[in-house]
C-alpha cells in the first residue's frame, strides 16, 4: 500500500538556545548544526566529519552532549540547546575557557568548541573527575594539533585536581 502523503519541506522549530527562546523555520532534512550556524548565526558549532565521529559539532541538548551534525533541526523543537557561544559570561570567558587558553588547550581551534562542550557536561555531572574520567568524557572528540594532554590539564585544573600555576 502506498501513501499519498508528502513530507513537509519545512518545519517550525521552537527551542531555547543559550538561554534565549527562538522560533524559526528549518528545512525538514536540515541538521541542527546547519540550523544553528546558518539560521541563528552561531558559528562556534563546527562541522568536521558530518558523521558524528569527530566531536567538533558537540553541543548540549537538555544538558547532555549531543552531535549537532546527527540531529535534525526539528529534533531540537521544545529542547534547551547550549552552544559554545553560551559559555562566556557576557564578554568574559568562563573558567573552563580561560583554563583552555592558559594551558594552550587549543591550536588551530577547530575542535575546541566541541571539547569545551563535552568538558562542560562532564564538570556539571561530576565536578571532581579523575584524569581517567576526563579522558573518557573527551574520548568522542578528536584533535589533530594538541596531543590532548593540554586539554586534559585544562579540565583538571577547573576541577581542582591539578596544581594551579601562578598567573
Amino acid at each position: 500500500m502506498t501513501s499519498n502523503r508528502q513530507p513537509s519541506d519545512v518545519v517550525t522549530v521552537s527551542m531555547t538556545v543559550n538561554g534565549r527562546s527562538t522560533e524559526g523555520q528549518a528545512k525538514a532534512r536540515e541538521t541542527l548544526a546547519d540550523y544553528l550556524r546558518d539560521e541563528l548565526g552561531l558559528t562556534g558549532t563546527k562541522l568536521g566529519c558530518e558523521h558524528g565521529v569527530c566531536g567538533a559539532c558537540t553541543i548540549l541538548v537538555d544538558d547532555k552532549p549531543a552531535r549537532a551534525c546527527l540531529m535534525l533541526a526539528g529534533q531540537g523543537d521544545g529542547r534547551e540547546v547550549r552552544t559554545v557561544e553560551g559559555l562566556a559570561v557576557g564578554t568574559r570567558l568562563n573558567e573552563l575557557q580561560q583554563s583552555f587558553r592558559k594551558h594552550h588547550g587549543l591550536q588551530c581551534g577547530f575542535c575546541t568548541a566541541g571539547f569545551l562542550m563535552s568538558a562542560t557536561a562532564l564538570l556539571a555531572a561530576n565536578p571532581n573527575p579523575s584524569e581517567h574520567e576526563v579522558v573518557d568524557a573527551l574520548s568522542g572528540n578528536i584533535c589533530r594539533c594538541t596531543g590532548y594532554q593540554t586539554i586534559v590539564q585544562a579540565v583538571l585544573e577547573v576541577a581542582g585536581n591539578t596544581p594551579k600555576e601562578e598567573s
